[in-house]
C-alpha cells in the first residue's frame, strides 16, 4: 500500500482523463478470470478442500486410518488441491492437468470415504471437466493460429505449384 502511494507522489498527480482509461481492480481481475479455466480450477480445489476435512471427521468414537488408505486420505486431496491451483497458474496445461484431476477425482470414491462422501468427488470431477472443456477465446487463438498459418502458405510458396498439386492429390490442401 505504502509503495503505491509513494509510486503516485513520485510520478505527479493524474490527470482525470486518464483514471477513467485506467482498469481498477475488478475489471483487471475480469480479464485474468477469462484467460484461463477459471470456474473449473477452483472447483476442483474446492472439491479437494472438502475430501481433506471429510476425511478427518470422526463417526461417534471411531475414527480408523491405517497403513496406506490413511496416506491416500491426506495425499488425494492435497493432488486436487495443487492440480486446482496449477490449472490457474498455467492455463496452457489445462488438458493435462484436467485429465488428471478427473482420474483421481474418480479414484477417490474407492480411496477418500467415498469422495469425500460423494460432494468432494462431484466438485473435483465438474471441475476437472469444466477445464478440459475450457477453450481460450478467440482472438488469442487466432494470433497463434494466424503465424501458423503464414509459415504454411510461405513454406508452400518456397517449394513451388509441384508441392501444392503433391498436397492437394494426397488429401490436405495447402
Amino acid at each position: 500500500m505504502l509503495l503505491i502511494v509513494a509510486r503516485a507522489h513520485a510520478n505527479g498527480p493524474i490527470p482525470p482523463a486518464d483514471e477513467s482509461e485506467a482498469p481498477g481492480g475488478r475489471a483487471r481481475f475480469r480479464a485474468w478470470r477469462r484467460s484461463r479455466p477459471f470456474v473449473g480450477g477452483l472447483l476442483t480445489a474446492l472439491g479437494g478442500v472438502e475430501m481433506f476435512f471429510s476425511g478427518q471427521l470422526d463417526i461417534g468414537k471411531i475414527h480408523v486410518q491405517l497403513g496406506i488408505e490413511g496416506l491416500q486420505a491426506t495425499i488425494i486431496p492435497i493432488l486436487l488441491v495443487l492440480l486446482g491451483i496449477l490449472v490457474l497458474a498455467m492455463p496452457a496445461h489445462r488438458i493435462f492437468y484436467g485429465v488428471i484431476a478427473l482420474a483421481v477425482a474418480v479414484y477417490s470414491l474407492v480411496g477418500v470415504n467415498l469422495g469425500g462422501f460423494f460432494i468432494g468427488m462431484l466438485l473435483s470431477s465438474i471441475g476437472g471437466i469444466l477445464t478440459v472443456a475450457w477453450m481460450p477465446k478467440k482472438a488469442d487463438v487466432d494470433a497463434a493460429g494466424t503465424e501458423a498459418a503464414d509459415a504454411e502458405a510461405a513454406e508452400t510458396d518456397a517449394a513451388g505449384p509441384a508441392a501444392a498439386q503433391h498436397n492437394t492429390v494426397e488429401g490436405t490442401t495447402a
